[in-house]
């Protein structure tokens, strides 16, 4: 999208945040603001409308605005007698409002408590050297589906789910595989930044700070450090939608993205499952059919 586009797409959404706030319509609007540094966005509440001239849209626009919604919308231990849920507009490109879906399906956000902008999106850009994200290259669907307020202008072309690297990595023999993963893992310093940034990640108590039963522990060993990966991956299931929020947020660069793809390819596959495009079936991991393929778990080596 040229700058003149995005300026005009700005310049709407802006315009439209201000009306649902003059309005009274929402409570407050989550969306972009500019970064502290050079060619950087980051995630701001506006809920004013005389504070909407903060909001920006740009090729900077990375984070997944949907990992802010889950806490919004958790319901206080006590609540007052008048106790609403919040009203929130959220801006969103193709795979933030495919995430506010999923979530809306989970029954984690009141649908008709929501706003959704949908943003066009040519694609967002990333790292030092500002490549174009990876998310952004395989993204199968790059507009905003079914939002409430559409900003007009022209989204990527929506890419076909080749899943070319993934494939070449299911190749490799178990051993090769497993020694690829603990390469990769063995790099993790239990940040929790991947757990942070993930709109998935909305358990109250996550199963990695669970202490009775300890599944596992604070300390840095890599067994531990694999267990939380695995199931934090697997949790995913049916569910990630490749918005490589977990990737971005890793400061130690680990490639999360080639064992999560890995799962969404499974998920498509093999139940025919693609989060906030697939319609209303509950996730893979939260339902099941009698004739539900069982290779993976019969014969994982089975091409």
């Amino acid at each position: 999208m040229s700058n003149n586009s995005m300026t005009t797409a700005e310049n709407s959404m802006r315009e439209a945040a201000a009306k649902l706030l003059g309005a009274n319509t929402v409570d407050c609007i989550i969306g972009f603001e500019n970064g502290s540094r050079p060619q950087t966005s980051r995630p701001v509440f506006v809920r004013n409308a005389t504070d909407v001239q903060k909001l920006v849209w740009n090729e900077w626009c990375v984070a997944n605005l949907a990992a802010f919604l889950p806490r919004l919308f958790e319901r206080p231990a006590r609540p007052r007698d008048d106790y609403k849920a919040p009203r929130v507009g959220i801006v969103a490109k193709g795979c933030d409002g495919r995430s506010v879906a999923g979530l809306v399906k989970e029954k984690q956000l009141p649908r008709e408590n929501l706003v959704i902008i949908g943003m066009p999106c040519r694609g967002m850009r990333t790292g030092p050297k500002g490549d174009l994200a990876r998310a952004c290259v395989e993204c199968v669907a790059p507009a905003v589906i079914a939002p409430d307020i559409t900003i007009g202008g022209e989204s990527r072309i929506a890419a076909d789910a080749a899943y070319s690297r993934i494939r070449e990595f299911a190749e490799k023999s178990s051993p090769e595989r497993w020694q690829i993963f603990t390469e990769e893992i063995s790099r993790c310093i239990r940040c929790n930044a991947c757990r942070e940034a993930c709109p998935n990640c909305y358990c109250k108590v996550c199963f990695a700070d669970q202490r009775k039963p300890a599944w596992v522990t604070p300390a840095p060993a890599l067994s531990d450090v694999m267990v939380y990966h695995l199931g934090r991956m697997f949790h995913q299931a049916g569910r990630c939608v490749e918005c490589d929020a977990c990737v971005n947020a890793c400061p130690m660069g680990i490639d999360l993205r080639l064992f999560t793809q890995k799962l969404a390819q499974d998920s498509g596959e093999l139940f025919g499952c693609v989060p906030g495009i697939t319609g209303e079936d509950a996730p893979p991991l939260m339902t099941f059919k009698q004739d539900d393929s069982e290779c993976f778990i019969t014969n994982p080596e089975e091409k």
